[in-house]
């Protein structure tokens, strides 16, 4: 049985097509240090032999644009990139991709001077040049602060919406059709109705789907399949992506995860029985990815989950995250967030910073604040 689907456009990328009916794409990210090139094209080719259709890479630097120049010497594989703060990197990668993903939310933070329209109309005339496609990526822990201030607290997803329109009818005002969006957050519930309120108004757009920070497997694919479920059985959807929390030798995992999903919705075999909201711990950790500091941050996750199981059915957020990039921000909505530089670990509660610990030490200390958040919560509940 073939998944019905909204009546997007279509928009190639490299050598396949998403939307318009064209098959649901599956896409994986590099973990491997962008300049390790030997490394990179091994994985690149790796999760395309598992059935990925698309490979995202990480570009931070010059550095790693001229090791992409190399990488894509060495493989045929459809290349996605990821650019995150320096968009001006676009014109270095771009000869040697078929998309380059930005996102709206790091925009401001290169050359603040500069209004966003202006970059965006650089990354279409780069686009254009070399002949490749766009991403809006708008994620929800990195939305524009000037954004988020111009909406009501209690929706936090007119933000993300807001954005991700003003995008699409500036790229549209270019005259630029040849791009897609994806609407990103750690909560399954919020996915789904991000996704439909976006596609009620712009069903023309194909969308990348996907649950960022998903976490550990096995309850993030579990996380991630009962978001597609919902949003592919609305015909919402042109490609897919799994985010997991594993080594880098089990990077391909995403991909067999994202194709067994594929699998079963056409099979009729569903998961979409328990709600979204079930009041249970969430564990969200960033996938492992080139950007990640300390490999150790992946180790660290699966203690996290270990430690914490005593505390499953508490209705508690702990994020763990690889990266200065994803860090900061992106620990802002958990009760209790990690983000882990090359030798320490960054611990939050909320949006205020409590400390910094090594490693070895954090647990200890992150299990304090955990029992601590656990009495409070029990205390107000008997008041």
């Amino acid at each position: 049985m073939e998944i019905a689907r909204n009546p997007t456009r279509s928009v190639r990328i490299g050598s396949i097509r998403i939307g318009a009916g064209h098959p649901i794409a599956v896409q994986s990210m590099t973990a491997t240090k962008t300049q390790d090139v030997r490394a990179t094209v091994a994985q690149v080719n790796a999760l395309a032999d598992a059935g990925a259709d698309i490979v995202r890479i990480a570009v931070d630097s010059r550095g790693d644009a001229v090791a992409l120049a190399q990488i894509r010497a060495r493989t045929k594989v459809n290349l996605s990139v990821d650019l995150q703060e320096n968009y001006r990197l676009a014109e270095l990668v771009a000869p040697h991709v078929d998309k380059i993903r930005y996102n709206p939310g790091h925009l401001y933070h290169h050359e603040p001077e500069r209004p966003w329209e202006q970059k965006v109309r650089y990354l279409v005339e780069v686009a254009r040049r070399c002949d490749i496609a766009l991403r809006v990526g708008v994620n929800c822990g990195s939305v524009d602060p000037a954004k988020t201030a111009k909406h009501d607290p209690g929706d936090p997803l007119a933000p993300m919406l807001a954005s991700a329109l003003e995008h699409c009818r500036l790229l549209d005002f270019l005259g630029f059709p040849r791009y897609c969006v994806s609407l990103k957050d750690s909560d399954p519930a919020k996915v789904v109705q991000a996704n439909v309120r976006f596609a009620e108004l712009r069903c023309d757009v194909p969308l990348h789907l996907g649950v960022t920070e998903a976490g550990l497997p096995p309850e993030a694919v579990v996380k991630t399949r009962l978001a597609l479920e919902q949003l592919l059985a609305r015909g919402i959807g042109d490609t897919i992506r799994v985010s997991l929390t594993v080594p880098n030798a089990r990077k391909i995992e995403e991909v067999l995860a994202g194709r067994q999903i594929l699998d079963d919705i056409r099979a009729g075999r569903m998961l979409n029985v328990a709600p979204l909201d079930a009041p249970a711990l969430n564990i969200i950790s960033c996938p492992s990815c080139s950007r990640v500091e300390n490999e150790a941050f992946v180790t660290l996750a699966e203690q996290v989950k270990e430690m914490t199981a005593y505390a499953r059915e508490q209705a508690i957020s702990i994020a763990v995250m690889g990266c200065r990039v994803n860090g900061p921000g992106e620990t802002d909505d958990a009760d209790l967030g990690l983000w882990c530089g090359p030798h320490s670990v960054n611990l939050k509660r909320k949006n205020r910073h409590l400390g910094t610990w090594p490693y070895d030490q954090i647990l200890g200390r992150l299990k304090q604040e955990l029992d601590a958040l656990i009495a409070e919560r029990r205390g107000t509940a008997q008041r």
